[in-house]
């Protein structure tokens, strides 16, 4: 199985940039690699972040690009995202019981499950008991297969103090909620790098934002927080006894010559 990893587009009104960048036409830039080179995917999953300020008119513009794209979608919220304007442009997005955007994929290889980590109002993320009750409902009917988690907020620190300030908070109420549940991998957005690894056994990953990157910057300071680095999306290979995830910079791909 083939699908395509994508975050933190942090759109605006059409016009307005970001950090001195503009994320409308790099987002547009991005649909437009994958439509020319991997329409061969199953889906693409965009990690939260989808607009930058929760502005209606930034939602609109993401739904018009979206329109362009040959592949099956699915959206996460992030921080930076509201959810009343997102659900009004995107009212067939899933919910939970008590209104969460959350939901799950049956595919060929396990079930993906799109989780909501969002507090309104708030960088920091959180995963609270109702949502919770929710996850465990889910893992508890798929017992006897492999399931892959996407989130906005990673369920750890990164050791960018920058961004664990931001985190997911009640950490370990999280890793309550998971354990003994056969998770291949987790998949999330919000830290804009690409960064790899394991936590507590489970495999993870994450990648480049659409527009502005974090800095690598792993001490305590306030300044240097942001950088222009290449956007990226991910090629992800799933079978039966391997995650294979390719990151490609879509705007810095220029082939040399023998």
């Amino acid at each position: 199985m083939k699908f395509i990893h994508v975050t933190d587009p942090h759109l605006v009104a059409p016009g307005e940039l970001v950090l001195s960048l503009d994320p409308l036409p790099r987002f547009e830039a991005c649909i437009r690699s994958i439509n020319d080179r991997e329409s061969d995917a199953e889906l693409v999953v965009i990690t939260g972040d989808l607009v930058d300020r929760g502005q209606l008119s930034a939602y609109h513009a993401l739904r018009t690009v979206l329109d362009t794209l040959v592949l099956p979608y699915h959206l996460l919220i992030g921080n930076h995202d509201d959810r009343n304007n997102f659900l009004s442009v995107f009212g067939e997005a899933w919910r939970d019981e008590s209104g969460f955007i959350q939901g799950t994929v049956e595919t060929k290889q396990g079930l993906f499950v799109f989780l909501d980590t969002v507090q309104q109002g708030k960088s920091a993320g959180e995963y609270c008991a109702r949502r919770c009750r929710w996850l465990q409902g889910v893992l508890a009917k798929s017992v006897s297969q492999p399931i892959y988690l996407f989130m906005h907020h990673p369920p750890f620190d990164i050791q960018i103090p920058f961004l664990d300030n931001i985190g997911l908070e009640s950490k370990e109420a999280f890793v309550d909620c998971i354990d003994a549940h056969d998770i291949r991998h987790i998949f999330f957005g919000h830290v804009h790098r690409p960064i790899s690894g394991s936590w507590r056994g489970i495999p993870f990953s994450t990648l480049t934002s659409t527009n502005h990157q974090v800095a690598l910057n792993m001490r305590k300071i306030t300044h240097d927080r942001y950088s222009d680095e290449a956007p990226t999306y991910s090629v992800v290979l799933l079978d039966s006894v391997s995650t294979i995830v390719h990151t490609f910079p879509y705007m810095h791909n220029k082939p040399l010559s023998i």
